[in-house]
């Protein structure tokens, strides 16, 4: 080996190890399991008591972008004229999604696509503005990032990205966790700039000592014949089992990204190509009950049930569903519904909410 050919290949390692430790620094890879801390502002919010309605509500409120764009990944072939809302539409976004919350007054409140220091929403704490004017309503709080990286180097984001899911409650929550999920196969570099699509767990105390689960989650918008979707969906019915099986009841809501039984054949041939024919959320409905319901989703007044309105400029309205709560048998479901009428121009997704009735004491 020639000395000119020596100092190339230690050069290039050295550029090598340089590109990776930075990549290093830049990205993020949480455990596995990780303890979350929870915020109650008040002195002391309020118990569950056992038996007890309790009303809840999930919302994608899609880093509060609004629907006044077509982004550059609304667009399968990512050809979207825009790469990133205004302040000024954020702000209105803001407000908006602030005015639903205080209409409803849910107990429980579920969001998912929470910016921190995200350049494409401008580097704001959208949770910290949210809870500014909700701190009221919702004296506790937990919250877990699901994407994280200080630089991107994709052409439409080229800075830093932070998403979050949040869990806030005008009850007591006395634990929090941030659940891994499985994350879609990429090559080594591209995975540590890719989301990671994680659970939100909270346990909320009741006043017999017992104790409500409540899961936070948005699952990767996969393409079919790819296993990430899947198995994030296997590993969140596994830890639903182990819930049923110590007796603690339970519940879950989300963008889960993935259609209800019947809906595939109703969408147009173009917007297909990112689910299954055969739904994996077969794997949650079959084993528990699922607000909407298949039969809501696709039945006769399917229309009231749709969750997700695609920022394109094609379609007029919601076209399919997207978003669901799911709940421990031991919970009694007591009425539940879209929020359609006046959320169509807030987000891409719209607010499922439901009243529930909690397991009597035992």
């Amino acid at each position: 080996m020639t000395r000119l050919l020596r100092i190339t290949l230690l050069g290039l390692l050295i550029v090598a190890g340089l590109l990776t430790a930075l990549i290093y620094h830049l990205t993020w890879r949480p455990a596995a399991r990780q303890t979350l801390p929870v915020s109650c502002v008040a002195p002391r919010a309020p118990t569950l008591l056992p038996g007890q309605a309790l009303k809840v509500m999930t919302w994608n409120v899609q880093y509060l972008a609004g629907k006044n764009y077509v982004f550059w990944y609304d667009r399968s072939d990512g050809g979207g004229p825009d790469e990133r809302p205004t302040v000024e539409d954020m702000a209105f976004s803001l407000d908006e999604v602030a005015r639903v919350i205080r209409d409803e007054q849910p107990d429980l409140l579920l969001l998912q696509e929470i910016d921190e220091n995200a350049k494409p929403s401008h580097y704001q704490d959208q949770l910290a503005l949210l809870q500014e004017r909700l701190v009221d309503l919702y004296p506790c709080s937990a919250q877990a990032f699901d994407w994280k990286a200080d630089f991107v180097p994709s052409l439409h984001i080229f800075g830093s990205v932070g998403r979050k899911l949040a869990t806030l409650s005008r009850y007591q929550i006395e634990h929090a966790e941030r659940l891994q999920l499985p994350t879609s196969d990429a090559n080594f570099i591209s995975r540590q700039f890719q989301p990671r699509p994680a659970l939100l767990l909270t346990y909320l105390p009741l006043s017999d000592g017992g104790q409500l689960a409540v899961l936070n989650t948005r699952l990767d918008g996969d393409t079919p014949g790819r296993s990430a979707v899947q198995e994030q969906v296997k590993a969140t019915v596994k830890l639903l089992d182990k819930f049923e099986g110590r007796g603690t009841p339970w519940l879950i809501g989300g963008d889960f990204n993935l259609l209800p039984l019947g809906q595939y054949l109703r969408l147009d041939a173009g917007k297909r190509g990112q689910y299954s024919p055969d739904s994996e959320l077969h794997l949650l409905w079959d084993k528990y009950p699922m607000i909407p319901s298949n039969s809501e989703s696709s039945g006769i007044d399917r229309e009231k049930w749709l969750t997700h309105f695609p920022n394109d400029p094609g379609i007029d309205g919601p076209d399919r569903t997207l978003d669901y709560l799911f709940y421990s048998p031991r919970i009694k479901r007591v009425e539940a519904k879209v929020r359609q009428a006046d959320t169509l121009r807030i987000s891409n997704h719209l607010p499922v909410i439901a009243r529930f009735l909690l397991p009597a004491a035992q």
